[in-house]
């Protein structure tokens, strides 16, 4: 044989000699390429996504308040870029309401449906539009009329349309056997919060002249709200107990819808604007959130604060106040808990009525949509706590009908606190039992 290189002789196929087998070259190049897209697909990962979300973000919704270029750098450090990316990416878990979505559109849009309810009343100074629901558990005509539930939605001061709570409103209807008014109200930019709380207050007006109307009890009324909506009610209630005049309402028109107020039910409420923009710094979403922008800058927080206003009531205003009720959430990461804890700390210290539910596993917006339909998760738990509650308010209702009946509002409810304060724990642990089934 000749004397082949050893490589040649590697090449010639043996079982067929005259053939040449192609031999596999391996190119440097690709396997640095190989190399090279794991650590550009992380970067894009870790790096990339978060920037563009974040831009993204603060692109539509408004940069950092700094002048000059320095809200450009104020953006891009690296602990908001990832901060504010987390919690865009958490509303991603909205999408697991898609089927309610479609369920309260179509029960809203369904005409068959406006034998439950009428639509688009309109009130106040503004002419903002209303929903009013009626218990199908009760008649229309009935000797005596129904109280009333005023429910106020949430959205940070800047989104949240009566429309979406229909079904909330309807099962609340027949779950408290009450009427429910829903109204809308200048969100932002239309309006800012002084102008919210105007106009709820023109709802608590209209429905102090229409009671006879629509056969419900003017002078029994509820007021529930979610998050923004809770602290709207807060603020309106205190607004009205301290007869501002800034609401461009007659004082005694004021004090009567006071009388008529039994109590104020929060769920999942903010009560102190600094310490939840404290709490948004933490989440990087204090530029992007609508809070600080309705109303009108930090400086006027004290002002739109439910807390700094207790603070300054007098005795004889802390009287007038009707008891508070307030569910939060114990995973709830948009308001944290601790806005329902230290304002029911504060209430109580001005010996103001207050019950505290803690209801474990239930987060910001389950504790609202949850109220939507009788299948839902919580559903029960959270209506078996609100129940209670309304049944103390009767019961106050029939010693006295508060101030009316010769006895201090103030001097009835330390009377009731005392006598049911055992019976509050008990029911609020049963609460707690029922979310942990």
């Amino acid at each position: 044989m000749p004397d082949f290189p050893l490589w040649l002789l590697n090449t010639w196929d043996s079982p067929h000699r005259g053939r040449w087998r192609e031999q596999p070259h391996t190119h440097s190049g690709s396997g640095f390429k190989n190399h090279m897209s794991l650590p550009v697909a992380v970067g894009t990962l870790l790096v990339g996504l978060p920037y563009s979300i974040s831009l993204v973000a603060q692109w539509i919704y408004g940069w950092p308040n700094k002048p000059g270029y320095k809200k450009y750098i104020e953006a891009l450090k690296p602990r908001r870029i990832y901060c504010l990316s987390r919690a865009v990416l958490e509303t991603l878990k909205y999408l697991q309401y898609g089927r309610l979505y479609f369920q309260w559109k179509s029960w809203y849009k369904n005409d068959e449906n406006r034998k439950h309810y009428e639509k688009g009343i309109t009130f106040g100074r503004r002419g903002n539009k209303l929903d009013l629901y009626h218990s199908p558990t009760l008649s229309k005509s009935a000797d005596v009329p129904a109280p009333l539930v005023v429910f106020i939605y949430g959205g940070a001061w800047g989104s949240g349309e009566r429309s979406i709570y229909c079904l909330l409103a309807r099962q609340m209807a027949e779950e408290l056997r009450a009427t429910v008014i829903c109204p809308d109200y200048c969100t932002y930019p239309k309006g800012n919060v002084l102008g919210m709380v105007q106009d709820i207050a023109d709802c608590l007006v209209w429905a102090q002249e229409n009671g006879h109307k629509f056969n419900f009890d003017k002078d029994n009324i509820v007021l529930i709200g979610h998050s923004a909506g809770a602290h709207l009610c807060a603020l309106t209630t205190l607004f009205l107990t301290d007869a501002r005049e800034e609401l461009f309402i007659e004082a005694r028109k004021q004090e009567d819808i006071m009388l008529a107020v039994r109590g104020v039910i929060g769920l999942s409420g903010v009560y102190n604007i600094m310490d939840h923009y404290e709490h948004e710094q933490k989440r990087a979403v204090e530029y992007v959130s609508t809070m600080h922008k309705a109303m009108n800058g930090v400086e006027n927080f004290p002002y739109y604060s439910p807390t700094h206003w207790l603070r300054n009531l007098s005795q004889d205003r802390l009287n007038r106040l009707p008891p508070f009720v307030l569910l939060h959430g114990t995973t709830d990461i948009i308001v944290p808990v601790e806005s329902s804890t230290k304002f029911s700390e504060l209430l109580t210290s001005l010996s103001v009525q207050v019950s505290l539910y803690l209801l474990p596993r239930v987060d910001h917006t389950e504790i609202v949509t949850d109220l939507m339909a009788s299948d839902r998760r919580f559903y029960h738990p959270i209506y078996s706590c609100i129940k209670q509650e309304r049944t103390y308010a009767r019961a106050r209702a029939l010693t006295g009908a508060h101030a009316r009946g010769g006895v201090s509002r103030g001097s009835l409810l330390r009377w009731f606190s005392s006598s049911v304060h055992s019976l509050q724990i008990e029911l609020c642990g049963r609460c707690l039992t029922l979310l942990g089934d």
